[in-house]
């Protein structure tokens, strides 16, 4: 499919690029917003979908948001309509359609042109009305206050939070493209508003305050919950924005004769991450816990867990070996330990449960092998 873009260059448009070329589509035509009316037609001979992300929103004159916003849109719908097939367009509106001030109206009148040439041409045209679009490849320092927060707060600068309990709506930069895609193969799909979701609310307080919880754990090693909804997408929008230095950093190691623990994340309510060696030779654990499980896992060396009933005196043993994929976990009740029974150093993965408390350890000191 020839697909057409308008503002290819901008925050949307680039991710959109991206998303178009992995679904494989690679004959992508950027149309710039200086394109004289005969550039514009030659770029749309053959085109079968345009995507107008194109527009005004911070000028320096309200009078360029007519230019920017209605006078382009209307340039483009008239070349797109001299096309022998005019193409079916998605237009990447705003919430502020709704709203009567001067980018409002540019953009509310931009959506009639093209809805007009939807009409007289037959060819679908789907108009998103976005809200605070944030994502990778934002802008900071211009009308995101994501971006902004997240660059600012990645580089250890401060952040500038007016009115905390202002309500703010956001929208997450793939969830917009992955519902722009979809109308690529849906030409059954009437004109009109299309909404791109999902919408989070939240406040810029609360936005602030999750951003530096993201800078925080790299200090206290626990981590917010990163695996669904906003906070996923704004820990993923966060970490876009580190600088370069910081795409590393260290943890604190813990070493004695018997080898060396590391712990490397925490989490809130399900344990932390962690592993630890031991030289050939050395014997690690002999205690047993009450609650507190753990799991083990072998990534290089051979290890023998040993495991005894604390009250029947059962005995277990368990050798495994770097390589073999196998999890060994504790039970609790049972003392256990793990002895280096290789000639190499043994290193080990390991995830407890919980997040160890000295305050209350649930870890009781007793050999595996009685004396």
């Amino acid at each position: 499919m020839r697909i057409a873009i308008t503002g290819g260059r901008g925050f949307i448009g680039r991710n959109l690029q991206v998303r178009l070329q992995e679904l494989g589509h690679t004959t992508l035509v950027l149309i710039p917003h200086d394109a004289s009316p005969e550039a514009m037609g030659e770029s749309l001979a053959n085109v079968e979908f345009v995507f107008h992300l194109a527009g005004v929103n911070r000028p320096q004159d309200p009078s360029e948001f007519f230019s920017g916003n209605h006078a382009f849109t209307q340039r483009l719908c008239e070349a797109m309509a001299a096309q022998d097939s005019p193409p079916r367009v998605v237009y990447a509106s705003s919430s502020q359609a709704e709203i009567d001030n001067p980018y409002g109206r540019s953009k509310l009148e931009a959506e009639k042109l093209l809805l007009a040439y939807g009409q007289r041409t037959g060819a679908s045209v789907h108009v998103f009305r976005l809200t605070n679009v944030f994502g990778k490849w934002s802008r900071p320092n211009y009308n995101s206050a994501v971006a902004t927060f997240c660059h600012n707060i990645a580089r250890g600068e401060a952040i500038v939070v007016n009115k905390a309990d202002a309500p703010l709506k956001l929208i997450y930069i793939d969830d917009v493209v992955r519902h722009f895609c979809a109308l690529l193969g849906d030409s059954a799909q009437p004109s009109g508003l299309v909404a791109a979701g999902p919408e989070y609310d939240t406040t810029v307080g609360e936005l602030a305050d999750q951003i530096r919880a993201f800078a925080s754990s790299r200090e206290s090693m626990v981590s917010e919950r990163v695996g669904t909804g906003l906070t996923r997408a704004l820990y993923a929008t966060y970490i876009s924005f580190l600088p370069l230095p910081a795409f590393e950093y260290e943890v604190a190691r813990h070493a004695d004769p018997r080898g060396v623990f590391v712990e490397m994340l925490k989490t809130p309510d399900c344990g932390q991450f962690g592993y630890f060696t031991a030289f050939p030779g050395i014997t690690r654990g002999e205690h047993y816990h009450h609650t507190k499980t753990e799991k083990f896992l072998v990534i290089k060396g051979t290890a023998n867990f040993g495991f005894r009933h604390i009250i029947t005196n059962e005995f277990h043993e368990i050798i495994t070996r770097g390589g073999d994929g196998r999890i060994v976990e504790t039970i609790p009740g049972w003392t256990h330990n793990v002895s280096n029974i290789g000639d190499e150093e043994l290193i080990v993965m390991v995830w407890a449960n919980e997040i160890f408390d000295r305050q209350n350890p649930d870890t009781v000191a007793q050999k595996v092998q009685q004396v």
